[in-house]
């Protein structure tokens, strides 16, 4: 029965947590070995869970997690990124308005430490003393971060969306 539950709860959040990994991520082997460790987590740490309404949150900070400790060991979240060089790209933005798949194709093209820092401020939510202190940076790093995501996403925007509805 134990085995039929999980396979449930696999089933339900596989996908929603698989999204989560792939704003981190690039690497399809890295996005699966990851969500293999987040559901042995979750099946091994159950028992930890004080408020079963809180389960879909609770599972997404775990793979949040998993993909932050993949990132600490390549990315270096101290650099400050003044002249990142972004590469052109040509995929377009279709629709009147940025969806949520729009919006993940242009974090794609920024570097990974602000890619990093702007999925845990803006989608996950964090502070940046949070952020801080699960990145082992200061405060100031990932504000400074977060500025670059920023500026960064609005050039590509101006760039890739305002550019190509003008020309529409």
């Amino acid at each position: 029965m134990q085995r039929d539950a999980q396979r449930q709860v696999y089933e339900y959040m596989a996908p929603k947590l698989y999204r989560t990994c792939k704003r981190y991520l690039k690497k399809e082997e890295e996005i699966e070995e990851i969500l293999a460790d987040t559901f042995y987590t979750v099946f091994t740490k159950i028992g930890q869970l004080k408020e079963m309404g809180a389960f879909e949150a609770w599972a997404r900070k775990i793979a949040v997690n998993h993909c932050l400790h993949q990132l600490k060991r390549n990315i270096n979240f101290n650099l400050y990124l003044e002249d990142t060089q972004l590469h052109p790209f040509t995929e377009g933005v279709q629709e009147s308005a940025l969806a949520e798949e729009d919006l993940l194709n242009l974090l794609k093209h920024l570097p990974e430490g602000c890619k990093t820092i702007f999925n845990l401020f803006v989608i996950e939510g964090y502070g940046h003393k949070e952020i801080a202190v699960m990145l082992s940076i200061s405060e100031g790093t990932s504000k400074s971060q977060l500025n670059v995501a920023k500026t960064k996403l609005k050039e590509l925007v101006n760039v890739l969306y305002y550019q190509q509805a003008k020309q529409s």
